[in-house]
């Protein structure tokens, strides 16, 4: 079972460590336009790095195995109605992350006047890439769900020789067995069907957001401004402990072994932290006005924001919100509405305090 999944583990290992490598090289690059000055103090700076890596790891791996940590409390349950609010109030926090802080950092790098007015500034570059990064998915989700349930498909169906042999008086006998038995491998091939695609999504969710949590800890790392860093060191924090509860549900549904839920908690954990290091050790040869810089990154933040904006809304919210516990229960359902826009709302309001 493990081995239909290893392409795409190693998929985003390759992703992670390509977008690691290439840090270096697009804050390095040879700028064209003038940076904003602002106040620099590099001691203390360094000291709220340290905060901030330290508060963001915490409340990234807090927040990823939450769903993990709460599973045998009968009232925190994942599989129980609180849990459904739970994930609406993250699933908010991710669709207010691609629509308010990750798409428009995109559209900004991608218009940035430090960029030729031909072609960036003549095509919604960020736009074209978002839509492309929503198709992309869904596309990849359709295609391996639609794989595995073909080959589930394909497979023989269990056959009991016994069932050939026709008597009278046990004629309607057999022929009971026969339903119940296809009905129950039905129920079977429903469910790990369904199991195929909560491990996608947990995935593909989980590169959508390594990507901007690579970009935003680098950036960060990279600042020398006190007043830039301190106040994100709360926003950060709290991003990263509503992002890990949505995705540490998808990671808890699809039900992976111990080692790969382990890597993917790793990896989601580590990735804004490991950012902020490789910002620091390249702060002095930060420059976000390049050109190549700012190409790059507006494209990486682009295809990010489609990632997750399609899949808040297609994968934990339409999921949730047709499931049919919170349809036939229409207190449920207000109480998930309530807190998707308490959610949205709430991360929204982090926009006072900026990106680095």
């Amino acid at each position: 079972m493990s081995r239909l999944f290893q392409p795409c583990t190693n998929f985003t290992t390759i992703l992670c460590s390509l977008i690691f490598l290439l840090s270096p090289i697009l804050v390095s690059s040879t700028c064209t336009c003038q940076t904003q000055v602002e106040e620099q103090n590099k001691s203390e700076a360094l000291q709220y790095k340290l905060i901030a890596i330290a508060a963001v790891l915490s409340s990234g791996a807090l927040g990823v195995c939450l769903p993990f940590m709460v599973k045998n409390l009968p009232s925190l349950n994942p599989d129980n109605d609180i849990y459904f609010l739970i994930k609406a109030f993250a699933a908010g926090v991710i669709l207010s992350t691609g629509f308010i802080h990750v798409f428009p950092d995109a559209y900004e790098s991608l218009t940035s006047p430090c960029l030729s007015e031909n072609p960036w500034r003549q095509f919604p570059f960020a736009g074209f890439v978002a839509m492309f990064s929503a198709i992309g998915t869904l596309m990849m989700e359709s295609l391996a769900t639609g794989y595995h349930k073909r080959s589930e498909l394909n497979k023989a169906q269990p056959f009991n020789g016994d069932e050939e042999i026709s008597h009278d008086h046990g004629a309607s006998h057999n022929a009971d067995n026969h339903h119940i038995h296809g009905s129950s491998f039905d129920l079977e091939r429903s469910n790990f069907s369904e199991l195929i695609r909560q491990k996608i999504i947990s995935q593909v969710l989980e590169i959508g957001i390594v990507v901007h949590s690579v970009i935003i800890g680098v950036s960060l790392g990279a600042s020398q401004s006190p007043k830039i860093i301190k106040p994100l060191v709360a926003a950060l924090s709290f991003h990263q402990f509503f992002e890990g509860v949505g995705l540490g549900g998808c990671i808890y549904q699809a039900k992976f072994k111990r080692q790969t839920v382990a890597t993917m908690v790793l990896f989601f954990s580590l990735t804004t932290p490991a950012g902020i290091a490789v910002g620091t050790g390249i702060s002095n040869t930060y420059n976000e006005k390049s050109p190549s810089s700012l190409i790059i990154q507006g494209l990486l933040l682009a295809a990010s924001a489609g990632v997750l904006i399609y899949m808040s809304l297609v994968d934990l919210l339409a999921a949730d919100f047709m499931n049919s516990k919170m349809v036939n229960n229409f207190k449920l359902q207000l109480a998930a509405s309530f807190a998707l826009i308490l959610g949205a709302c709430t991360m929204s309001l982090l926009v006072k305090w900026g990106e680095p």
